[in-house]
């Protein structure tokens, strides 16, 4: 059982024939959160309300239908679920037009940079990936920290957390510096044991103003001094 838990890995920087694999794992582990975001909007007490009345406004307009209900209250719950889909589809290829167009670039080849890799050596071949990049000399931050599911709560993401951490540390340092999501329940949980705290939180998505006012997701910034 401690060995199914804790699951040993290899964990080696990037090399240019992880790219497909990793810019996989990337996009799922994005996209990943957008049910999760969903669920918990459209789920509060607000967006209930909200979906009754407009369910209840089709039912007049509709002369007393039922379909007209179901489609009104259908119609904006399917909106939410776009709000959360192009907040977290943004997010992903605002990334795969920047630091991950070019991971050598932008994550290796500047050597307060760094991105690794990690394999289970355990039948399979899943990967985790983790990048972190200097700001401004002083901290480091984690940009994307993503287990593939099949290997999840078995130390993976400790362990690449722990690397970076180390990382950071041989190079002066002090603190490490991350963003992350209300969703995102599971790797928020994992900061915290990790010891990170959240100094902050607000809701610009960098996506259309009106999507994170429907959504409502919390874009939360958290650290941990090393």
């Amino acid at each position: 059982m401690d060995q199914k838990k804790n699951l040993q890995c290899s964990i080696r920087e990037y090399q240019a024939e992880d790219k497909d694999a990793v810019i996989t794992l990337f996009r799922n582990g994005i996209l990943e959160h957008v049910y999760p975001a969903f669920f918990k909007t459209i789920s509060h007490p607000d967006q209930i309300g909200v979906t009754l009345s407009i369910s209840m406004a089709g039912y007049v307009l509709g002369g007393s239908s039922y379909f007209m209900a179901l489609l009104f209250g259908g119609a904006w719950a399917g909106l939410i679920y776009y709000c959360c889909y192009e907040i977290y589809e943004g997010y992903r290829l605002s990334r795969m037009a920047t630091d991950m167009a070019d991971i050598q670039a932008s994550f290796l080849d500047n050597p307060d940079n760094g991105f690794w890799v990690a394999k289970a050596e355990v039948n399979g071949n899943g990967v985790d990936e983790i990048g972190q990049d200097e700001r401004d000399g002083s901290y480091g931050e984690v940009p994307h920290l993503i287990v593939s599911f099949a290997y999840r709560k078995k130390g993976l993401g400790s362990q690449l957390a722990h690397k970076v951490m180390e990382f950071c540390k041989d190079r002066g340092f002090s603190r490490v510096v991350l963003e992350t999501s209300s969703p995102q329940t599971a790797a928020n949980a994992l900061y915290s044991k990790l010891g990170f705290i959240q100094t902050s939180c607000h809701s610009n998505t960098h996506v259309n103003h009106w999507f994170s006012k429907l959504a409502n997701i919390q874009v939360m910034h958290m650290e941990k001094y090393i």
